[in-house]
């Protein structure tokens, strides 16, 4: 019976192995400033597809544990309308997590955040997004009329803060222009 056990680990181990090296030579990256921002559907935490909302001028990115534990924690202090009220929308990456995790611990944990919560849930959908970023950060993408502003990158809370509530003419006019223009 161990060696069975034994044999099912080395198993294990190596198919999930693979040439993981072509694979991400080939992944042309998403969030690179200039280019336009294909439509993207995600589920949210409640297995409920949203596509971007028209006047979105923000996109808050969490493509580690870390960076998500910094958003969310920032996120459940803040009202339940602040993203919207803040033409911002969230995403976290939890591609990496095996499906087992992810469905006894990481959705129903996210399920009792009242933020809206978008997830790139597989993979092959989550490589081009982070392809060439800074995954350890929260990157923070700008949107005008479905083109790539520019990408910013931010650690702290604080940092999240500032970019999300920013009032430059910029985030006061971009949502305005978005809605009209899509």
């Amino acid at each position: 019976m161990k060696s069975i056990i034994v044999g099912l680990i080395v198993a294990a181990t190596f198919l999930g192995c693979s040439s993981k090296g072509a694979k991400d030579s080939a992944v042309v990256p998403k969030l690179v400033a200039g280019k336009t921002l294909e439509k993207i559907t995600l589920n949210d935490q409640f297995e409920k597809p949203h596509t971007l909302k028209a006047d979105t001028y923000k996109l808050v990115f969490a493509f580690s544990k870390d960076a998500a534990h910094t958003c969310n924690d920032f996120f459940k202090t803040q009202s339940p309308t602040y993203l919207q009220d803040n033409h911002t929308e969230f995403i976290a990456d939890v591609s990496a997590a095996p499906s087992l995790i992810r469905s006894l611990f990481i959705t129903p944990g996210l399920k009792e955040f009242k933020h809206t919560v978008l997830l790139l849930e597989d993979k092959q959908v989550a490589a081009p997004y982070k392809k060439g970023l800074d995954i350890e950060s929260v990157a923070i993408v700008y949107i005008l009329n479905n083109t790539i502003e520019k990408v910013a990158f931010v650690k702290t809370d604080a940092e999240l803060k500032a970019i999300i509530e920013d009032n430059s003419a910029m985030s006061l006019i971009a949502p305005i222009l978005n809605k009209a223009l899509n």
